[in-house]
């Protein structure tokens, strides 16, 4: 049993419900918020301790996990603060604002013999899983070719909380607060990216980071992928489309929850459609989003890492967001992995 504590109670709520799915692995200690309003109702809702003190929370022997659901501009010093007083730390995207703090945290976390799991939540779910069957069967074979879209609303009324929106604040826009789950997804799928071509707009709200883009990535394993983009859009929706030898799939299309229901899968030969739904009928069900992720991370934390968030993985995110950026400013193809003397290897925020 893993006692933890919740550090910010707005997605933390949803964290809370994660961890409440799987009481057999974790228990929810403390919430701790600025806010009482907010945190100590959360608290209570868990029969949970409510704090305003981080620092009591690190001091309290009685936790071992610390879960970060703060804006991104504080990541990286509260979760040097946590390694350093022995705690296993899980994070919200992004685990930091640069590859200079991520390979600084990768240093803390050496001296410190420490843990950090990064939240990237689409990971987990039926479709995710019934498309590994497929790959794990070899039916899927080559990806030739695929389309994420990212097509949420966001209005002013979202950007009235006052780090939104704002370089200082939020590290960046919709490329870094809202895309970046899918393009996780699509390189656990598909392996690293070789070269991005990206194109960002500020279009929707009068903000200061971008809410558009369209991108391309070129995939090393040689697939060509197409990301569009817009916090304008009528509804919330996300959607990955993938074209493999086999068959082309296609998730569902819930914003927060891209795997939680199946997936469609069409065979390029209609014979073999026989062969795929019987692989698809035995996929068990799954826990998805932040039970699914906490799940992965309770077997990490017993020894199976299999299907864990890596530090790694967390890293590749922050250095193919920073490509992004460098794309969209030099009007080019950015190739990776990108050396530590890139021009905005200690962060992408405008000066």
């Amino acid at each position: 049993m893993h006692n933890v504590a919740i550090i910010g109670a707005g997605i933390g709520a949803e964290h809370a419900a994660g961890y409440a799915a799987l009481p057999q692995q974790y228990s929810i200690a403390t919430i701790c918020d600025l806010n009482e309003m907010r945190g100590l109702a959360l608290a209570e809702t868990h029969n949970a301790n409510y704090e305003t003190d981080f620092e009591a929370v690190l001091a309290d022997p009685a936790i071992d996990i610390v879960d970060i659901c703060l804006p991104p501009h504080l990541h990286f010093s509260t979760l040097t603060r946590v390694l350093e007083a022995g705690k296993i730390a899980i994070c919200e995207k992004p685990l930091v604002s640069s590859l200079a703090e991520a390979d600084a945290l990768a240093e803390t976390i050496r001296v410190t013999d420490g843990r950090v799991f990064p939240v990237f939540q689409y990971r987990y779910g039926l479709g995710t899983a019934q498309l590994g069957a497929l790959i794990h069967a070899g039916l899927a074979g080559r990806c030739f070719a695929g389309t994420l879209e990212t097509h949420w609303d966001r209005d002013a009324e979202y950007y009235a909380v006052d780090w939104r929106g704002t370089w200082a604040g939020e590290q960046g826009g919709a490329v870094l607060g809202h895309a970046i789950h899918i393009h996780d997804l699509l390189c656990a799928i598909l392996g690293p990216v070789e070269h991005v071509y990206a194109d960002l707009a500020t279009r929707v709200n009068a903000i200061e980071v971008e809410d558009c883009a369209a991108i391309t990535f070129c995939m090393a394993e040689g697939a060509r992928v197409t990301s569009s983009v817009t916090l304008g859009a009528a509804s919330n929706t996300s959607r990955m489309r993938l074209m493999f030898e086999g068959f082309t799939v296609t998730s569902d299309t819930a914003p927060y929850s891209l795997a939680s229901k199946p997936w469609h899968f069409e065979a390029r030969a209609p014979r073999r459609q026989a062969e795929i739904d019987a692989v698809l009928g035995q996929v068990p069900g799954q826990k998805d989003r932040f039970a699914g992720l906490f799940a992965a991370i309770a077997d990490a934390l017993g020894g199976d890492d299999a299907r864990a968030v890596t530090f790694d993985d967390a890293r590749r995110s922050v250095e193919l967001v920073t490509a992004i950026y460098a794309s969209a400013r030099a009007g080019v193809p950015v190739k990776l992995p990108l050396a530590a003397d890139h021009k905005l290897y200690h962060g992408w925020v405008p000066d």
